[in-house]
């Protein structure tokens, strides 16, 4: 049966107006390691839901308190292919800390590219990812941003339906 989990997805416009989003790069190690996401993780019985499973986690992973989160919409659950997880993704408008707060060892950095850069044509192809429970390297789609790695996989598969709703306006962000 696969874990419940949640992420959130937090967008936010910068000085000059720019619709952001909100990605972790996740520490080396374990099954998502390396790789660029968006905050979140396993529901737990304390979280009552997995709404408050993502608050919980986007406050944990990268210092976002919930006061700063408004809910823009509960986005349709998608299952991961390889880590047996159905995940709830939390559309949500932010007011960004002054600075983000990675937790140690297990985020890296916190990104936070335009959305046109993240649906740019140009930024779409395919490259070659390792991952640490294969073999050898996966020839996957993916988008580069302006540092390694590539975006891709889950969250690809998540942001790829998201991203031209979010450029046509339908939430208020």
């Amino acid at each position: 049966m696969p874990t419940p989990s949640a992420v959130l997805v937090p967008c936010f416009r910068d000085a000059a107006g720019q619709l952001r989003l909100v990605l972790v790069l996740r520490a080396p190690g374990g099954i998502h390691g390396n790789q660029l996401g968006l905050p979140g993780g396993r529901w737990e019985p304390r979280d009552g839901s997995l709404l408050e499973t993502a608050l919980r986690e986007a406050e944990e992973e990268i210092g976002l308190p919930r006061d700063a989160v408004e809910l823009l919409a509960e986005l349709e659950p998608l299952a991961t292919v390889v880590s047996d997880y159905v995940v709830q993704p939390f559309l949500a408008r932010i007011s960004p800390p002054a600075e983000w707060l990675p937790a140690r060892g297990e985020i890296v950095a916190v990104v936070a590219p335009t959305v046109a850069a993240l649906a740019a044509d140009e930024a779409r192809a395919l490259r070659e990812v390792t991952v640490e429970r294969r073999p050898g390297p996966l020839l996957v789609d993916s988008i580069l941003l302006e540092q390694e790695p590539p975006l891709w996989g889950f969250t690809l598969r998540l942001l790829d339906p998201l991203l031209p709703r979010l450029l046509a306006g339908e939430w208020p962000v």
